[in-house]
């Protein structure tokens, strides 16, 4: 390429000229220094570092240095091993994932005891039948505890059994003599859960008395059935045979121990056998024989006047009349029929039952006009059991 005078390129376009402007003056870049070799793209920064590592590294300079004062007393590797350790530990207790807190076991839930049919037994051992929660049935951490309170006795654990494979689980519990009140609880690595409701169990094993206060041994009885009344154990279950004609009753005894069975005779002398069974399955019996009598169902009739005079009419009048079984006691809730006949007026009928004490009575008032002469009063008494009997009286109306 040619070039001008100025050794300048033909390319360039010519300055212009100056104006007054001083030419500058070419600079040219100073060479780098002796420390600085080229340059350089702009440095990453990372993150910093948390301030328990920070504290940590001081901690490990620091160990470091004592390590030179040591290393002059042979002491180097055993400082060398414990920075070591003191890093590692460091090291793995700032990379390590944090650990969970352990979850809480819970307490189970209170384990239920089925109820006995029947609490009162003679047998010294039972079974109590557990039913634990759902989900525990099989868990050898679990165990149920069993406790036991006698009479004015507070609970105390007698046993401790394993969890049966299914949600019931049996326990044979040995009893004592009288009251055995049962409860059980769950027992795990949680604690122990609250108590189950109590199951009772009496163990009883003496025969109850069976005492007949009606009728007497060796009594008379008017009626083709006898009666008969006592006391025993509350809810002992009693069965009377009569041996002369095969009949038999079943009953049982009341709460308070009472007891009232009916049992047919036949002629002669019946020997009737009483047998009961408590609830705990206890036996006894007692006898007795009654002879079975020829009394009859009677009433008697009375006024209150048998003679009524004309000139002290209208005059009231009351008829009485008293039943008496075939065995000479009054007789309750029987039919009564009084009929009252005055010469002159309409005979007077009423109707009635008898009382506790086996008394009716009737209360009508005598008119005037009435005829002079002999009337009459009469009762009947009927009962389904002894069937009927009547009585009468005079009664005489005067001038």
């Amino acid at each position: 390429m040619t070039t001008r005078r100025d050794q300048r390129p033909p390319h360039v376009r010519p300055r212009p000229p100056s104006t007054g402007r001083p030419t500058p003056v070419k600079v040219k870049p100073r060479p780098p220094g002796p420390t600085r070799l080229s340059g350089h793209r702009p440095i990453k920064h990372h993150r910093d570092l948390p301030i328990i590592a920070k504290l940590g590294l001081v901690a490990a300079i620091g160990l470091m240095g004592l390590g030179v004062v040591y290393l002059g007393i042979g002491g180097l590797s055993t400082l060398v091993g414990g920075v070591g350790a003191a890093l590692g530990g460091f090291v793995d207790q700032i990379s390590a994932t944090s650990t969970p807190r352990p979850s809480v076991v819970s307490i189970s839930d209170a384990p239920s005891l089925r109820q006995p049919s029947e609490p009162y037994t003679s047998d010294p051992n039972v079974d109590l039948v557990v039913v634990v929660p759902r989900g525990l049935a099989g868990d050898p951490a679990q165990r149920i505890r069993v406790y036991l309170a006698l009479a004015d006795q507070a609970p105390v654990a007698i046993q401790d059994a394993p969890l049966a494979a299914a949600p019931t689980t049996i326990i044979p519990v040995e009893l004592t003599k009288g009251i055995n009140d049962f409860s059980v609880t769950i027992v795990g690595p949680a604690g122990e859960s609250d108590p189950s409701a109590v199951v009772r169990y009496v163990l009883d094993e003496q025969p109850p008395k069976i005492t007949v206060t009606s009728p007497k041994n060796g009594g008379v009885v008017n009626r083709s059935a006898v009666t008969i009344k006592g006391k025993t154990q509350a809810r002992t279950t009693l069965l009377a045979r009569n041996e002369s004609n095969g009949s038999s009753i079943a009953g049982t005894a009341e709460a308070d121990g009472t007891f009232s069975l009916s049992l047919a005779l036949s002629n002669g002398v019946n020997k009737i056998t009483i047998s009961g069974t408590d609830p705990a399955g206890n036996v006894s019996e007692a006898s007795l024989s009654v002879r079975r009598g020829t009394g009859k169902l009677t009433v008697a009739l009375s006024a209150s006047a048998y003679t009524i005079k004309v000139t002290s009419l209208p005059q009231a009048i009351t008829l009485s009349a008293t039943l008496i079984d075939p065995d000479g006691k009054p007789l309750p809730d029987a039919d009564i029929t009084f009929t009252l006949s005055i010469p002159g007026i309409p005979t007077v009928t009423a109707d009635g039952k008898t009382d506790k004490d086996g008394k009716a009575t009737f209360k009508t008032t005598v008119p005037k006009g009435v005829d002079i002469g002999k009337g009459s009063a009469s009762v009947l008494a009927s009962s389904s059991e002894f069937g009927s009997t009547e009585d009468f009286t005079v009664i005489t109306i005067q001038k």
